[in-house]
């Protein structure tokens, strides 16, 4: 036996050795194609490689992104000793006109639709007196209101040009914090520009900015003139629209707020066919529960509402909602605070049915609770 391995124990290390060699020098001879070795600092930097350019998404993006120029007419107010109207006529003709001024801002927009409508912030032409759109190639167009919503600072207007290049959207609720964002839009009246950056948070809310507030934050450089411009991802489509910035010093400091593109054009749309914005309404006041209270109904500290008060003759009050009762969930997503609560219930149509779950002392049950139509606000 001792023999036999003796024979055979040559040949087999030199047979091992040849394939060794095959493998390492002569790959393809047996279908074997040799791996490139991978250094960590090769592996990374293939797994963040991003554009070096994002023109393409400039391209698609910034035909629709419109300059907008606003004036209005400043009159001065009359001294008290002038409020008699004989000496107010001679005054307004001799006086007042040389006095009046003109008040002029700027601000952005964004044309939506091949008819001419586009979307802009509330402020950018609250009580003008004229509106005058620039488009990127050049044309020039005055612009019409077709509505404004304070609420959400939001505002369509109209013109009437032919052949509009109109912004591709985006769907606001897959962005994630991280996502390489544009801004495009008019700062100082410089003329279009464009800043990059990233989301930097989803769903801010409680910054008293207005009404409903969803806003998403990103680092992108945003200045005064920005208003109303488009914040596109990284293919050029619309996310939101640019709304305000957090700001010590009048210019950017890497916090900038726009309101997300699928609410701006709800709003739109409701403007554009109805005039004002239609919003649900259950006819109720709540306050976020307390962590005492939440651990005394064993809930989730972080959400859920209490009624307060409630409407007498609102939906709540004639579905059996009633004050002192919590309010966890609506069509089965959790209100949070009452901010995700109250934009769910906004968004729902009038005459549309939910079931809000409640917790009443001990007891936890779901009450069908009609929508009704909110009243107009009075700002």
């Amino acid at each position: 036996m001792n023999a036999l391995f003796q024979f055979l124990r040559w040949p087999v290390v030199f047979g091992l050795l040849t394939a060794i060699i095959i493998l390492d020098f002569f790959p393809s001879l047996v279908g074997y194609q040799k791996q490139p070795t991978q250094t960590p600092t090769t592996q990374a930097n293939a797994q963040s490689q991003s554009p070096s350019s994002y023109s393409d998404a400039v391209t698609r993006a910034a035909p629709a992104v419109v300059n907008i120029y606003t004036s209005k007419t400043i009159e001065p107010a009359l001294p008290e000793q002038y409020s008699d109207p004989f000496f107010r006529y001679f005054f307004q003709r001799n006086n007042l006109r040389q006095q009046e001024r003109v008040q002029r801002s700027l601000g952005s927009g964004v044309i939506i639709n091949p008819q001419g409508y586009l979307l802009t912030n509330n402020h950018v032409i609250r009580g003008a007196d004229e509106i005058l759109v620039l488009l990127q190639d050049g044309r020039e167009a005055l612009a019409t209101v077709i509505g404004s919503d304070p609420e959400s600072d939001l505002a369509v207007l109209k013109i009437n040009l032919d052949n509009l290049e109109t912004i591709p959207i985006g769907d606001p609720s897959q962005a994630m914090v991280g996502d390489v964002v544009l801004a495009i839009g008019n700062p100082y009246g410089f003329g279009q520009t464009v800043t990059q950056g990233i989301i930097s948070a989803t769903g801010r809310y409680g910054l008293k900015l207005s009404t409903y507030e969803n806003f998403i934050q990103t680092d992108a450089a945003i200045n005064p003139g920005n208003s109303g411009g488009a914040l596109v991802n990284a293919q050029g489509k619309l996310l939101g629209i640019n709304t305000a910035i957090y700001t010590k010093t009048g210019g950017s400091q890497g916090i900038g707020l726009a309101t997300p593109s699928d609410l701006a054009l709800r709003i739109m749309s409701d403007l554009i066919q109805y005039g004002k914005v239609i919003r649900g309404w259950l006819g109720i006041e709540v306050q976020a529960i307390t962590p005492a209270l939440a651990q005394a109904h064993r809930l989730s500290p972080n959400n859920g509402v209490v009624i307060t008060a409630t409407h007498l003759g609102g939906p709540a009050d004639d579905s059996g909602l009633k004050v002192g009762d919590i309010i966890t969930r609506i069509n089965g997503q959790p209100v949070g605070d009452g901010h995700a609560g109250m934009n769910f219930i906004a968004a729902t149509r009038p005459g549309e049915t939910v079931a809000v779950e409640i917790v009443r002392g001990d007891k936890a049950f779901n009450l069908n609770t009609q929508i009704g139509s909110r009243p107009e606000s009075k700002i």
